[in-house]
């Protein structure tokens, strides 16, 4: 009966260190993930902070790619940027004008 005993309380001794061992790399791979995501937030700031300085030097004339293909699409994508800029105008100036004409008085 000791033997049974022993050999049960060894058993769960096992299941709770794989429990911990399993948690602590949960745990490691989480402080991982959110400092990788902090990182792409940065990277993602970076690139729209050069993006947009690009994009005004552009508009300015102050900048040409020797690369056609690479001026050519740098071109379409500032021709999209303004054409999003001008969406955005549009739809703000229309859920001005819902606002304006809401059912709801206060």
């Amino acid at each position: 009966m000791r033997n049974d005993t022993t050999d049960w309380k060894s058993k769960v001794q096992g299941v709770f260190k794989t429990c911990q061992s399993e948690i602590k790399k949960t745990t490691d791979i989480g402080k991982k993930m959110l400092a990788a995501s902090k990182t792409n937030s940065q990277l993602h700031e970076a690139y729209e902070e050069l993006g947009q300085l690009l994009a005004e030097e552009m508009d300015k004339k102050k900048i040409e790619f020797k690369d056609e293909k690479v001026e050519g699409r740098a071109s379409e994508l500032v021709a999209q940027i303004k054409a999003c800029h001008n969406d955005l105008e549009v739809i703000e100036s229309e859920v001005q004008e819902i606002k304006k004409t809401s059912d709801f008085k206060e």
